[in-house]
């Protein structure tokens, strides 16, 4: 970005004293007085045409002033730029539980595909920091490994479906052991883990809490959330033959109590989803909450402009002092002719 400014513009004062140059040019012409005897008359007349056009050495004069006033003045074209230095960068683990109860229709379309849209534009939103992916059910993996390259985790988390390899469940201490696991080794400042369920601890051989005061050990935060509906819900409880899901209303069945108390061990936060908007809302706040911190360092660069106005300047200072002492050198120009003393023989 490009900016025209003056690093001196108190030197402008100075245009007060124009007046002051003009008033004194115009009495010192009036009071100069030239005698000259000669018996010719045409010597006198042929001044004339000269004399008409003479006011234009006090027109440089005035110019030049003003172009070394604005010189004075230092005109600049500034030239700014900002650089970004990320000074910490977070590494995340999202622990996603994708069990079957996930297919539960409280949310819309479904918990599950309710939960990917929302992740997978918080991850987009992560720019300076690192994503990773861990899910389980009854035992846990990890989908992707932390990384930097948003398009990876976004198009894995768009892949990201019940999965009948791993057994049913819920096995949230495996869960949150493969996560603390993907970030034990990270050398960020910055260490989180998002830990989403729909249920109660039910499978693994991981507890939930051994593996909360492991991730405290290891300065990592844990930020839980329990996603479902008050009450009842639309949820898969059998399997057709042609492999599509038989619904039934059934109890919202969320270990409250167990998120809360891995959210405090480590100092992170428990949130209760129990809609899209809610869910939402919650990982807008987790956004809000872990931030990247950024320098911005401010660069700008003066160009002086000064040099073609004293340039200018000059010119005409000389351009006036030519003309002053040769067209105009005559004894009779630029004086009032009814104060002249001439004398014809």
């Amino acid at each position: 970005m490009t900016k025209f400014n003056f690093a001196n513009p108190e030197f402008f004062w100075l245009f007060s004293i124009i007046p002051v140059v003009l008033v004194w040019l115009f009495f010192t012409k009036n009071y100069k007085v030239a005698s000259l005897k000669s018996s010719d008359i045409s010597f006198y007349t042929k001044t004339g045409a000269l004399t008409k056009i003479q006011p234009l050495l006090d027109v440089l004069r005035v110019c030049s002033i003003i172009f070394l006033i604005i010189a004075l003045a230092r005109p600049q074209s500034q030239q700014s730029s900002v650089k970004t230095k990320t000074t910490k960068g977070i590494d995340i683990v999202m622990a996603i539980d994708v069990s079957s109860s996930m297919l539960a229709r409280d949310l819309k379309p479904n918990r599950l595909s309710a939960l990917i849209n929302v992740a997978s534009e918080f991850s987009i939103n992560r720019f300076s920091d690192r994503v990773g992916l861990v899910v389980y059910a009854g035992e846990s993996y990890t989908k992707t490994p932390i990384t930097s390259d948003k398009a990876l985790v976004v198009d894995i988390l768009n892949n990201i479906s019940y999965d009948k390899v791993i057994n049913d469940g819920t096995a949230i201490g495996m869960g949150l052991a493969t996560s603390v696991n993907r970030l034990k080794q990270s050398k960020a400042n910055g260490k989180v883990i998002i830990l989403l369920t729909d249920g109660v601890n039910n499978s693994g051989f991981v507890d939930p809490m051994t593996a909360a005061s492991l991730a405290k050990s290891l300065g990592i935060k844990v930020y839980t959330i329990g996603l479902g509906s008050n009450g009842s819900a639309p949820a898969p409880v059998a399997i057709k033959a042609d492999g599509t899901f038989v619904y039934q209303l059934s109890k919202v069945e969320i270990d409250e109590e167990l998120l809360k108390s891995i959210a405090k061990e480590t100092g992170g936060s428990y949130y209760r989803a129990t809609d899209n908007k809610k869910l939402q809302e919650i990982y807008d706040e987790i956004d809000k909450l872990e931030k990247t911190e950024i320098d911005e360092i401010k660069y700008t660069k003066n160009e002086e402009l000064f040099r073609p106005y004293v340039i200018i300047a000059i010119v005409l200072i000389f351009t006036e002092w030519l003309l002053r002492f040769t067209v105009f050198k005559s004894p009779l120009l630029g004086y009032n002719t009814r104060r002249h003393a001439i004398c014809f023989y």
